[in-house]
């Protein structure tokens, strides 16, 4: 495909800064007309359809934080010259073309296409129709920017389709489709893979855990557990389930605090059989199917576990493979748990919170990936690219 100048796409990029300042008042007048016609007894996928003034100048900064960030393509990974004279060069390579499918959130608009478009990939948008009105606005800024810099609007496409010509179009695309990137529930994660014919690049489910070993620090582990759990529920990153070692030796002290600052928080406290005694008030766990469960909400499960060994396998069974952190004084215990437990981030005495790019210091993300081929975690800038071999030659042959 054709390899756009870094210049070129930066210039692309500065011209969207300016342009979503400009139009900011189109863009929160059609996120307004989204949110009226939204029924908000699904307070997290409300809360993804938000845009306001702190969100648009997110946007702008993704922008800015990519536009200073090293082009990606072209780099050179390995070089050898072998004994017959070839000289094999690997260098990095765009994708092709990316298609991303996303719910309700229309900043992913901005900051999931701009680290494609950066890495020299054509972009394929699908987003949720609750967002419809938001995404064309925010599409309309793209088409503008290509415009402006004498590009084809075809760089950047955004696909308005019902769910039978989405998976029509999966199983045979009428256009190149080298990549997808799914970024939603497990239902439209599973939609994808069922149907799709070319690579797929799962952003999955959280369903985070939590471990308080037997020598947890009870202020350090619910400073911690708190803002895992309320900072943002609607992140793929909030924690569900908290796992404590039954021979803590604060144990009833610890879950009472532990419960009572949740429920300050307003969140909705569930207990299984191991620790109902400590938490009589608590919602009994009949279904063992809510241990798979990614809540997305005020609501968290309090279990007691045997051993630190009982813990890593509970969280290896049910988790999502997303994020998992242990509280602990051990370092040893803490490296055990961070080698053994099967998560795309591992934590020591931090939130799951810091599962994010920008957080992480990727910068902007377009993903999460939680697969294990390819990249693991937060899909920044660096990751957008594939990889291609340059054989240089002077009439060799293989004999």
């Amino acid at each position: 495909m054709e390899l756009l100048d870094t210049n070129l796409k930066n210039q692309v990029l500065a011209s969207m800064m300016r342009i979503i300042d400009e139009d900011r008042k189109i863009i929160l007048a059609a996120n307004q007309k989204d949110l009226d016609a939204f029924d908000r007894d699904d307070q997290a996928l409300y809360d993804r359809l938000v845009l306001d003034d702190q969100k648009i100048e997110g946007m702008i900064q993704a922008l800015e934080q990519v536009k200073g960030q090293e082009d990606p393509v072209g780099l050179v990974k390995e070089e050898r010259e072998i004994e017959n004279g070839l000289r094999i060069l690997n260098k990095t390579a765009p994708f092709g073309t990316i298609m991303i499918i996303y719910e309700s959130r229309p900043d992913v608009t901005i900051e999931a296409a701009v680290l494609a478009f950066k890495a020299n990939n054509r972009i394929l948008l699908k987003g949720g129709k609750e967002a419809l009105h938001s995404n064309l606005a925010l599409v309309d800024c793209w088409h503008k920017a290509l415009a402006e810099n004498n590009l084809d609007k075809d760089w950047i496409q955004f696909l308005q389709m019902n769910r039978q010509e989405i998976q029509d179009f999966l199983r045979k695309p009428d256009q190149q489709l080298d990549l997808i990137v799914p970024r939603g529930g497990e239902r439209l994660i599973q939609f994808v893979k069922e149907h799709a014919t070319c690579a797929v690049l799962v952003s999955g489910r959280g369903n985070n855990f939590a471990y308080l070993a037997q020598d947890a620090d009870p202020e350090k582990s619910i400073r911690v557990l708190l803002n895992a759990k309320t900072h943002k529920i609607s992140a793929c990153n909030a924690l569900d389930k908290i796992l404590i070692h039954r021979e803590h030796p604060h144990l009833p002290a610890l879950v009472a605090k532990l419960q009572s600052e949740l429920q300050k928080a307003g969140v909705e406290i569930w207990a299984d059989d191991s620790s109902k005694k400590l938490l009589p008030e608590a919602k009994l766990v009949e279904d063992q199917a809510i241990w798979y469960e990614e809540f997305l909400a005020l609501k968290a499960v309090i279990a007691l576990v045997d051993d630190d060994a009982e813990a890593i396998h509970k969280i290896n069974r049910y988790s999502g493979g997303h994020s998992a952190t242990i509280l602990t004084e051990d370092g040893q215990l803490a490296q055990k748990f961070m080698e053994q437990v099967d998560g795309a981030a591992v934590y020591h005495n931090a939130s799951t919170r810091f599962t994010d790019g920008g957080a992480m210091g990727v910068g902007a993300e377009l993903a999460i990936s939680t697969d294990k081929l390819h990249h693991r975690g937060p899909l920044g800038l660096k990751q957008l690219v594939t990889n291609k071999y340059y054989v240089y030659g002077d009439g060799q042959v293989r004999v």
